[in-house]
């Protein structure tokens, strides 16, 4: 995937479908890129909040329990993004503009009625930055660089950083495509 390019495969390559509500349009010669662009992956940080304080990164992100991280994500021009929220928000789009148009829609309609999977998802943010869900290598390193020390301190439980090469992200498995 080019550099610059926001598209579905981006997205779906990163599990993360909170840009995913527009249903899918025919490709655009600037969604095709250029040979002229880069061949480099974006990323995306993503973080694992303890239990005691997932609902209030939810709810409230700029509670001063967890003032340290928004301090940290303010110097990035970057917010914290809900995994299961954005999964709802994604189904939620899909039921009202037309399913056929949402390709992830069963495997996203899946996990958010399965208990287990949206314990997990509940507890899972993804980092925005200047409002764009993945993002050049050196603003992730350098959020990752900073945020790294707050793993297991209390609030965040895991850290990772993910890339948009499909080759290393899940795929839908057949029977929810």
């Amino acid at each position: 995937m080019k550099r610059g390019i926001r598209t579905l495969c981006a997205a779906a390559a990163l599990y993360n479908f909170a840009t995913l509500a527009a249903p899918i349009d025919p490709p655009t010669e600037k969604s095709r890129g250029s040979s002229s662009m880069s061949q480099e992956w974006d990323y995306q940080i993503r973080l694992t909040i303890s239990d005691d304080y997932a609902e209030l990164a939810r709810t409230d992100p700029q509670n001063t329990a967890l003032a340290p991280i928004a301090a940290i994500l303010a110097k990035h021009h970057a917010a914290l993004s809900n995994q299961f929220d954005a999964f709802v928000h994604y189904v939620a789009e899909a039921e009202k503009q037309g399913v056929e148009r949402f390709p992830l829609y069963k495997w996203t309609k899946a996990t958010i009625e399965d208990p287990v999977k949206k314990a997990k998802h509940v507890k899972s943010f993804s980092i925005y930055v200047e409002g764009e869900e993945v993002y050049p290598k050196a603003a992730a390193d350098a959020l990752e660089a900073e945020l790294t020390p707050f793993v297991g301190g209390g609030v965040v439980e895991k850290l990772s950083k993910h890339d948009t090469n499909p080759a290393n992200n899940p795929q839908a498995p057949a029977h929810l495509r």
